[in-house]
């Protein structure tokens, strides 16, 4: 890869990037559905309407569909009970993609600073990283709820910029979406993304990372030394 990038900050998406959550999103998913007597999506359906939040998921099975809004009143009565589902189901299934902590150790060698930014609320994002053994890499995570605003806005990465003193333009996120993407560059950040994961189908080249990657193994040949 040719390719070089530099940053001193490097923040990383969740779900889609160094984790596979969707075994777990699809059993909460099709237990929700089941309480409220609607047929169940499946777990494939489930891996094309991730990315965007858990309130955006439940929206989409409601509907079997990407976009629209479903009944308020039913949209309230899903919502809570997806949670309760998720929250017993988090972690049980969901697997950290190969590579993932190679590359990870890898970060951690060079001193970089490391964020964790997702979408997903905290109550869901924190004890996910624990249960599979993430949540140390990070100095801070920024969950869907943490800020008033969450991707694609740019207000998390720079947060986390600021958090840490780093300019902007030394700053790069890593993410598997086109939100990811948008965020990074309405924050003037560098991004990275991988070609595994959650962009509701679509290629991920057709956003312009600056790069894309097969795998966090390869972050050690495109990354400068600090």
């Amino acid at each position: 890869m040719m390719i070089s990038l530099s940053a001193e900050l490097i923040l990383i998406d969740l779900d889609g990037t160094m984790i596979d959550t969707v075994p777990d999103l699809a059993t909460a998913v099709d237990g929700m559905m089941s309480q409220l007597n609607m047929p169940e999506r499946g777990e494939e359906k489930v891996r094309h309407w991730v990315g965007n939040g858990i309130d955006r998921l439940v929206k989409r099975a409601l509907l079997d569909q990407l976009e629209g809004e479903p009944d308020e009143d039913l949209f309230q009565s899903g919502l809570p009970i997806f949670k309760e589902i998720y929250a017993q189901a988090n972690g049980h299934h969901s697997q950290v993609y190969p590579e993932v902590i190679k590359g990870l150790e890898w970060l951690k060698s060079q001193k970089y600073q490391l964020a964790c930014i997702t979408n997903k609320a905290a109550q869901f994002s924190e004890p996910l990283l624990k249960a599979v053994n993430l949540y140390d890499y990070f100095r801070l995570v920024i969950s869907g709820d943490s800020l008033p605003k969450k991707k694609p806005d740019p207000l998390p990465l720079l947060y986390a910029a600021d958090f840490f003193k780093v300019d902007r333009h030394n700053a790069l996120m890593i993410g598997d979406s086109v939100n990811d993407v948008r965020a990074a560059r309405a924050a003037e950040f560098k991004i990275i993304c991988v070609n595994y994961g959650y962009n509701h189908g679509n290629d991920i080249h057709t956003a312009k990372p600056d790069a894309v990657i097969d795998s966090f193994a390869q972050l050690s040949s495109i990354m400068s030394p600090l």
